[in-house]
């Protein structure tokens, strides 16, 4: 069976989970953290010299890690990789987007804010840094999502799963999402697809 390695609460290990949840595919989860050391150990280096949650070990133990490269590697196959060659490169965008424009101040902003390991690196200009620019990353996905029910067009796909897992929780930033109406019903259609399991859901040991 599939393991991923990750945090029940973080944004980027709920990408994969969220995306077996609606494939209807299983795996174990086990718990690995930074915020007790769990990802400094050295059993743990040794299956990801960098250290970060989520990482992927397929049947036979070869290791993945990423968020996005496991989200690929796991949508193979799925509907959530589109057929189309251009929806397909329109997919990657919107996933680059979300590592480039969007995680490292929609989440980051979060993580200063709700993780208390974090909170001696939240500085008032990396607040403010962070606030300005998620908020421009989150009017970039609102123009978006006016004129399209999904990112990569009529259907979903793994580029709405990428960008779900922390829009979806970045009011614990400090986010108003009311002022991205679009967004939210985005949001709201996400999270009425068959199988939808919210953040904190992990499968039963």
């Amino acid at each position: 069976m599939l393991t991923i390695y990750g945090m029940t609460d973080s944004g980027n290990c709920y990408k994969p989970r969220l995306l077996m949840a609606l494939t209807g595919r299983p795996f174990r989860h086990v718990e690995v953290s930074f915020l007790d050391g769990g990802t400094a150990t050295p059993a743990f280096r040794a299956k990801n010299p960098n250290g970060k949650v989520p990482l992927l070990e397929l049947d036979d133990g070869r290791l993945l890690p990423e968020s996005n490269a496991i989200l690929l590697y796991l949508g193979e196959g799925t509907p959530f990789v589109p057929d189309d060659p251009f929806e397909r490169a329109l997919m990657a965008s919107w996933m680059f987007f979300e590592q480039y424009s969007h995680e490292p101040y929609v989440a980051v902003r979060r993580s200063l804010i709700v993780y208390a390991a974090m909170r001696r690196e939240a500085s008032a200009d990396r607040l403010a840094e962070t606030f300005e620019q998620g908020n421009r990353a989150l009017g970039v996905m609102e123009t978006r999502l006016a004129a399209s029910p999904f990112l990569a067009g009529a259907a979903p796909s793994l580029a709405d799963i990428c960008l779900y897992a922390y829009t979806h929780v970045a009011a614990e930033g400090g986010f108003d999402l009311s002022l991205y109406p679009a967004v939210g019903g985005w949001l709201e259609r996400l999270a009425g697809l068959p199988g939808y399991r919210p953040l904190q859901w992990r499968p039963a040991d």
